[in-house]
């Protein structure tokens, strides 16, 4: 196993799968809310923090899989936040006898048709590679960032996400995903797990859109975080782990 991971606590196991942009960092607040009734996993996805860069198109369902069999997890807690949670819902569709329960942090959704001003702007940051500061910068100035940005993680933020676009823009040799098929959009109904869909209310409409898909997912609980954007992981910790603990306790 080569990627980068840790391990905090004991107990039932979770599995903790960062966003697009950061790497495990994300999760400092929340580890310590969890550890202490929980094993708690985190790891740096491929290319991000100090996991490898990748070589050839990610199979990151593969790379979960290898996680998990390396540390003989054989059902586990998934907590994925944005690309994190689109992974996660994605492990869940292809090997659902390794899920116990599922929680997604405003996830992304593979399949999802997202608006013209969402793509738009992921365009216009893509068109400013490889300039790292004016990368970041677009990113960053964006309206699901503008509560952490303001916050005491600001400083962590640009920090996580310059060192991102730094790998991806001088060791990244593929930037290719390949989810698994169909995509999970056409199966959401499939998810059996009890499922936690938790956003804030501070993202683009499109958070709206897919918490809407999501409604197909028999066992699905929602939950929202007022006032907190993107990044609520790291500036609205307390309320997450909240969320988490409140779900898998009515769920024993």
């Amino acid at each position: 196993m080569n990627l980068n991971h840790n391990s905090y606590g004991n107990g039932p196991a979770i599995v903790m799968i960062h966003s697009g942009g950061v790497d495990s960092r994300e999760w400092l607040e929340l580890i310590p809310l969890l550890a202490n009734f929980h094993r708690v996993v985190t790891f740096d996805g491929r290319g991000t923090g100090r996991s490898p860069a990748p070589e050839e198109p990610m199979d990151l369902v593969a790379d979960l899989l290898g996680l998990l069999d390396h540390l003989k997890l054989d059902r586990v807690t998934l907590v994925g936040h944005s690309i994190g949670g689109e992974l996660a819902t994605n492990f869940t569709l292809s090997y659902p006898e390794r899920v116990e329960h599922l929680i997604v942090i405003a996830p992304s959704l593979t399949g999802y048709p997202y608006s013209k001003v969402f793509t738009d702007w992921m365009a216009e940051i893509n068109s400013l590679a490889p300039d790292i500061g004016k990368t970041v910068k677009c990113s960053l100035d964006g309206p699901n960032y503008r509560i952490v940005m303001a916050s005491d993680y600001r400083d962590l933020l640009i920090e996580m996400h310059t060192q991102y676009m730094t790998r991806v823009f001088s060791e990244w040799r593929s930037f290719e995903v390949i989810w698994p098929q169909p995509l999970a959009i056409e199966r959401l109904e499939l998810i059996a797990q009890p499922t936690l869909f938790i956003h804030g209310t501070e993202e683009w409409s499109d958070m709206l859109g897919v918490a809407k898909e999501f409604e197909r997912v028999s066992s699905i609980a929602f939950a929202k975080v007022e006032g907190a954007d993107h990044m609520l992981t790291l500036t609205h910790a307390e309320d997450l782990a909240t969320h988490i603990h409140s779900f898998l306790k009515s769920k024993e």
